[in-house]
């Protein structure tokens, strides 16, 4: 069976719900719904779902480092919102990130996340290029 790399970023929240932040197998990473808390576990960005975007990014660029990948090796993103009007704030936050990289990529609008105050939370996937696997 291959080796499993995991990330915890720390949150109260993994051991509870047995998961880890990012897992990596071979050259695949997964990192799990991500959100926009600091190291301490506060959110960011209260009402902002631009900020709360481009926290949810930096923290799974720490994921994803964490496990030997970077943001150039992600494929796919999925990214849930709670209010889809405020799509192109978030659009344009992704894009900060990824428009060189262009990963398939998903938005869809859920009723809601963990925490009422959270606005967007993303997942993705990455595949290290082989050549740093």
């Amino acid at each position: 069976m291959p080796e499993r790399v995991k990330f915890s970023s720390g949150s109260k929240w993994e051991p509870i719900a047995g998961y880890s932040r990012a897992i990596r197998v071979e050259r695949f990473v997964h990192v799990s719904g991500t959100t926009a808390t600091d190291q301490q576990g506060n959110l960011v960005g209260v009402g902002d779902a631009r900020a709360q975007t481009l926290q949810a990014l930096n923290n799974i660029k720490t994921a994803l480092e964490s496990v030997g990948a970077k943001l150039e090796d992600v494929v796919r993103t999925r990214i849930y919102v709670t209010d889809i009007t405020k799509w192109e704030e978030v659009g344009r936050a992704h894009g900060e990130f990824f428009k060189n990289i262009m990963p398939a990529s998903t938005m869809v609008e859920v009723k809601g996340l963990v925490d009422p105050q959270m606005v967007v939370e993303i997942e993705a996937e990455a595949m290290i290029d082989q050549r740093r696997a």
